[in-house]
This record gives structure tokens, C-alpha cells and sequence, in this order.
């Protein structure tokens, strides 16, 4: 008879094990955090991730009498919850779909117009510490930068799903391939056959130069002093030091069925220009497009800046949620924003208003 080590509990673990209720989710707690990032690579999405790892502990108490002690306790959980995340996207098939407009990138030879994936949504940083149990086996799932930032989320929901979950398990877990096949019924040659596949698709949809721009996974002072002037200024409704912290070649981005800033009309890909123009007119008391007085609060999410901006609206009393911004810095400039809808406050943490 053997002993599984999960948190601080040691249970009996043999076919057929009779665990009450309360017991059993003392054990599956210790591992909401990792299954939650795990969910969240596959599916792209924070909301859907909170809700499959849900399903994923109603499934081990389901079949909490299969769990056998060759395997670990946490690697049976990410069994379940892979075939979880796997068994929710065939029931909700979705594709990246063109983009609303072309990306119009100062200095390109021709407008682009990338793919959506309209349903990704940002990671709170506070979520990823830890994401593993403080005991867990030494093959934990340290949630590294480059397999979190908003790039490789993107890139990866390019990927058929079963690519996608032997990406995930062999390259950012580290399973091994006869693992990997077990767990999606099929040979270890075809779990080989799809992580080649897989491997080459993601180069297809990665931003060029990845290795190069990926930055620690601690916020450098640089980052953190850019971060503020950027919302020193949009405070101060200053578009003219707003330019000054851009690159040239800077990508603004909103993946979202609608814009999350009315007054900036389509497309969701924007270039410097483009977005310093439309931002005069958001910022000025004088157009249309005016929005009000804007204040922000620093946070962090997929190890990376991020900004969640209030907005007081004329006539208003208080500072209202707005868009949560998402930067990559690079060279002391901006170099990336993704926008998303306010709807995630709360799991950041941040206040309903100011």
C-alpha cells in the first residue's frame, strides 16, 4: 500500500479509496492555483479556466475511486482537467477570426489585418504566486514568463486543441511523451508526430524575435518608472508626452467583440499614429469623443505591466472602470498594448471605483 503526498495530508491511496467529502477537498484546494493556469493556457480565457477547474474537481470526486497510486495525486488532476479543457472545447469550437481592420504600422509596406482571438483575457498576476503548492512534487509547474505572457497565449490558441494540450504538457510541464499519450489515449508516435507539429505551428504565429524581448519575470524599475509616466499622462490628458513614450512601430491591440473605449471607432489593431489621434480627440473636453478625467492604478498581469484605468465622466462623482492595459516595454518605450474590458477588475483586486 502506498502513501500519495498532497499539501501537508498523507492518505491511503488504493483503487476504490473511500475519501469523505470535506477531506477530499482539502486535497484538490492545495491545487486550484496550478490547475487554473494550466486551464487558462488551453483555453485562453480567465472566466472559462475559473469554470473548468471547477468542473475538474467535480470529476475527481466523481471518480475519486479510479485514482491509483502509479501516478501522483496532482498529475491524476491534470488528466482530468486536460480532458476537462479538451471535452469544453469541442463543445464550444472557436477560431481566431480576421481581424475588424488592418494593423496600420508606421513604415510597413502594406497594411495587415492579423487574427482575433477575441476571446482572450489577462492573468492576474497575484493569482501566480504560488501556483503550486509550497510541498508539491519537484516537478511543480513554475509559471515562467515566456509561457504566460499574452504572446504565447495568443499563439498557442492558433493550435488545434489536442496540439495544443501536448504543447502545453511536454513543453511547459515537462511530462513525458509516454505520459502525454496515456493521457490522450493515443501512441506515444502520435503524441511525438503532434508536439512536432505543434513546435511548428507556434513558430508560425509567435512575434519574431521572442527570445530576444522576453524580460525577467520580476518588474524592472524601468518598467515600473515607464508604467507610471504612462498614466501620469494619461491623467494629465497629455498626448503630446503620450507620443514620446511610444515606438515607432508600436501595436495596440483589443481583443474583444466590441471597443472598449467609445469614441475610438474600428479597427481593434492600431498603429502610433492611428491611436495618438483618436486618444486627442478621447482626451479633449472639446470633441465628441470626449470620455472625462481619467485616473489609473498600477497592477500586473501575465508577468507583464499593466494599468487598469477609471474614467470620471462629466457630471460624474466618482472614477468609474474603464479598460484594463496590458504594455510590453522594451529599449525604455512601449512597444505593445493589449486592451481589455473592465470586466476583471474585481480578480485583480481593484476597486469598483475611485
Amino acid at each position: 500500500m502506498s502513501r500519495v503526498r498532497v499539501n501537508s495530508t498523507q492518505f491511503e491511496a488504493r483503487p476504490s479509496m473511500p475519501v469523505d467529502e470535506a477531506t477530499f477537498a482539502r486535497l484538490v484546494e492545495g491545487h486550484r492555483r496550478e490547475l487554473q493556469v494550466h486551464c487558462y493556457r488551453m483555453l485562453g480565457s480567465f472566466e472559462d479556466a475559473e469554470d473548468q477547474v471547477q468542473e475538474t474537481f467535480l470529476r475527481a470526486w466523481r471518480k475519486r475511486d479510479t485514482f491509483e497510486a502509479r501516478s501522483t495525486f496532482r498529475a491524476w488532476l491534470y488528466r482530468i482537467a486536460t480532458n476537462a479543457c479538451l471535452d469544453f472545447l469541442s463543445r464550444h469550437p472557436r477560431q481566431p477570426r480576421a481581424g475588424r481592420g488592418p494593423l496600420l504600422t508606421e513604415g510597413a509596406a502594406r497594411p495587415t489585418t492579423p487574427d482575433e482571438v477575441y476571446w482572450l483575457q489577462p492573468y492576474p498576476d497575484r493569482l501566480l504566486e504560488p501556483a503550486a503548492p509550497a510541498d508539491a512534487e519537484p516537478d511543480a509547474a513554475v509559471v515562467a514568463k515566456e509561457t504566460i505572457e499574452l504572446a504565447f497565449l495568443v499563439a498557442i490558441q492558433h493550435l488545434p486543441a489536442r496540439q495544443r494540450a501536448v504543447l502545453i504538457l511536454r513543453d511547459v510541464l515537462g511530462w513525458p511523451a509516454a505520459e502525454t499519450a496515456e493521457l490522450l489515449e493515443v501512441s506515444v508516435a502520435s503524441a511525438n508526430s503532434a508536439l512536432q507539429r505543434a513546435r511548428g505551428n507556434l513558430k508560425d504565429h509567435l512575434p519574431p524575435h521572442r527570445i530576444e524581448w522576453a524580460a525577467a519575470e520580476d518588474a524592472t524599475s524601468e518598467e515600473r518608472a515607464l508604467l507610471q509616466r504612462y498614466m501620469g499622462v494619461l491623467e494629465r490628458a497629455d498626448t503630446g508626452a503620450m507620443a514620446e513614450l511610444l515606438r515607432e512601430d508600436i501595436r495596440i491591440t483589443m481583443p474583444m467583440s466590441v471597443p472598449c473605449v467609445p469614441g475610438m471607432p474600428d479597427p481593434a489593431w492600431w498603429g502610433r499614429s492611428s491611436f495618438l489621434s483618436s486618444l486627442r480627440d478621447v482626451l479633449d473636453p472639446g470633441s465628441p469623443a470626449y470620455l472625462g478625467q481619467w485616473r489609473s492604478v498600477p497592477t500586473r498581469a501575465n508577468r507583464q505591466p499593466a494599468a487598469a484605468h477609471y474614467v470620471r465622466r462629466p457630471g460624474d462623482t466618482a472614477f468609474r472602470p474603464q479598460v484594463l492595459e496590458v504594455l510590453r516595454i522594451a529599449d525604455g518605450k512601449i512597444v505593445e498594448i493589449t486592451a481589455f474590458e473592465p470586466d476583471l477588475f474585481p480578480a485583480f483586486g481593484l476597486p469598483a471605483a475611485l
